[in-house]
């Protein structure tokens, strides 16, 4: 058999620099497979249980390796389970490129079996959208979409027909009409240049020499900035917030950091935005204005990359369109450095308050187990590059503040989508791009169990990633998030027994063990992070455990206040772990206080 066109596909991407496919196989990109089959060793095929794990998986491998991430999924109901993981990749700005299977030419539009309209179903979610209609148009059209996908930070998709997936790889079947040829095209990118204009930096220099109690605001955009980053904060004397994506921008411990904003975010950085006057936003879309300052009090600069962004969540003073690395690079000859030095040890000082206050309520001999104590420990006993992906819910404000990021660790969750289920196979993608590393998924029961079946993959494969299951027996965000509106929680509980997930990974042929008292947690997390292959701890914590804020506001209080009062069920242990939090906080601050004294 000569060279097919979904053979021609496969090599192109191969050109590209990809190396791993995530998929789930169908009758709908059978010559799909075959083209994966012939190219088995240039590009590796990720077989998955759920084509949303394939999409996450892409996404994951996206945004850990800042290249581009590739699903296959058959025709219909194969192509739609996508979608969930590309709005992620969509809305996080990560590169993905989804190639679907449809039925032949010949039957489309006559509501043939598993006939659905890609084209329309993906025109959304994608920068670049196409059904391929004759060979010729390969591989030109994978190099656009591929562009499109890196230049415009996003998705793109390819619907291939089974008809031409199989067809001759050099057949042009039709007279040509119109003068042009079948697009000819070569697999090379170019990143646009990443230094603003001169006029924008000066301007933006102008504004922060100006500011007196100067904050950075930095998020994802930012990752690859780290040492830029802290060398404006140090000339700026600007304490640094980080957005959740953005957690690993600059270290925890780093005297600069404040840590977040928002439900999940600290004191510290609360403070921060209520008392700055002047605002340094970097590679950040943050999309909760009402933890952002008050526009009418504070100037703002704004980094970013994408044009169509800039002062889209503050009106921005000075826009700077630009790479953050090369932004900033640029802007720092340009800064005074300040000398008073006394708005960042305000917040030095209130962050070493604010880590003692979460290091109290790490207490193992808490029953039920505290979750804060369950990710302390993890950081505690991770390596120092170690990767964490993390579901969304309560287990993210707990990330948030207790997993501290040092050395190479990197974190990554679903920022902007928020959608439960991809902590699991981010990991998955994570562990085969650096299978090196120790790369640890800390998830929730809820988002655990969307797709747990990919464990299996996680086992069949080998490799040596940690799940660690914060088990509440609830969907936790919602049930404060109801709460929060005044509403008694309702439907946000699971009925017992408790799920039992270590069984489920010891089924599958992997290390687990089930946890629920604090002794245990260490031990158990130790064994999973020695254990030389997929290892699953699943501990079950305190259902009455509050996310609260960072900065408790009036109007939070209150709508808690008549939640309880309309009937809230289980208040009674909710006040009495808030009392305990609060005991602990306490106790910790004397204690702290007295080996001042001694010292």
């Amino acid at each position: 058999m000569g060279r097919i066109a979904a053979e021609a596909l496969v090599d192109r991407l191969a050109d590209w620099g990809v190396d791993t496919v995530f998929g789930l196989p169908g009758d709908g990109i059978n010559g799909l497979m075959e083209g994966l089959r012939r190219a088995r060793r240039r590009v590796r095929f990720i077989l998955v249980r759920h084509e949303e794990a394939a999409a996450f998986m892409a996404t994951g491998y996206a945004k850990a390796t800042g290249r581009l991430g590739v699903c296959f999924a058959t025709s219909g109901p194969g192509a739609i389970h996508l979608l969930n993981g590309l709005y992620d990749a969509k809305m996080d700005h990560v590169p993905v490129l989804a190639v679907t299977g449809t039925q032949e030419t010949a039957v489309l539009g006559t509501g043939y079996q598993q006939e659905v309209h890609l084209e329309h179903l993906f025109q959304d979610v994608a920068a670049y959208n196409l059904v391929v209609g004759n060979p010729a148009q390969l591989p030109g059209v994978v190099d656009i979409a591929v562009r499109a996908a890196l230049a415009r930070r996003g998705v793109a998709h390819l619907s291939v027909p089974n008809d031409i997936q199989v067809a001759d790889a050099d057949a042009d079947p039709w007279q040509h009409v119109v003068p042009a040829r079948p697009p000819v095209s070569s697999p090379v990118y170019l990143a646009p240049p990443g230094v603003p204009r001169e006029a924008d930096l000066l301007a933006a220099a102008e504004v922060l020499n100006a500011g007196r109690r100067v904050a950075v605001l930095a998020g994802a955009g930012a990752l690859g900035a780290r040492d830029e980053v802290l060398a404006v904060a140090d000339v700026l004397g600007a304490p640094v917030i980080k957005t959740l994506p953005g957690k690993a921008v600059i270290p925890d411990d780093s005297p600069f950091a404040v840590g977040g904003i928002g439900l999940l975010g600290t004191r510290p950085g609360e403070q921060l935005i209520d008392e700055c006057d002047t605002l340094l936003m970097v590679g950040t879309n943050f999309p909760y204005t009402e933890h952002l300052p008050d526009p009418a009090r504070v100037r703002t600069v704004q980094i970013e990359a994408d044009a169509a962004r800039a002062g889209v969540r503050m009106p921005t003073e000075v826009p700077v369109i630009g790479d953050a690395k090369a932004g900033l690079a640029a802007l720092l000859p340009l800064l005074d450095r300040k000398r008073d030095r006394a708005h960042l040890a305000k917040y030095r000082k209130a962050m070493e308050r604010w880590r003692r206050d979460m290091a109290a309520l790490e207490e193992p001999r808490r029953h039920p187990v505290a979750p804060q104590y369950v990710v302390g420990a993890l950081d505690e006993l991770a390596a120092d590059d170690a990767i964490l992906t993390c579901d969304s819910g309560t287990i993210a404000t707990w990330a948030a503040r207790h997993w501290t990021i040092r050395g190479d660790r990197q974190f990554f969750l679903s920022g902007n989508l928020a959608t439960m289920a991809p902590g699991l196979p981010y990991a998955i993608a994570m562990q085969h791009a650096f299978p090196g590393r120790q790369v640890i998924a800390y998830v929730g029961d809820g988002g655990f169990s969307m797709l747990m079946a990919d464990f299996l993959t996680a086992v069949q494969a080998k490799l040596p990633v940690t799940v660690v299951i914060n088990n509440n027996n609830s969907l936790g965000q919602i049930l404060w998030e109801q709460m929060v509106l005044g509403y008694p929680e309702h439907g946000v509980r699971y009925r017992e027994p408790v799920a039992d997930f270590a069984a489920w990974a010891r089924a599958c042929g992997a290390f687990g063990a089930k946890v629920s008292r604090g002794k245990d947690v260490a031990r158990a997390l130790k064994e999973a992070l020695r254990h030389k292959g997929p290892a699953l701890v699943d501990v079950d914590v305190d259902p009455d455990e509050p996310p609260m804020p960072g900065q408790v506001r009036y109007k939070q209080a209150k709508k808690f206040a008549e939640a309880f009062a309309k009937g809230q069920p289980r208040r009674a242990t909710i006040a009495t772990t808030l009392a305990k939090d609060r005991i602990q906080q306490f106790g910790k601050a004397g204690r702290g206080r007295k080996r001042g004294a001694r010292e």
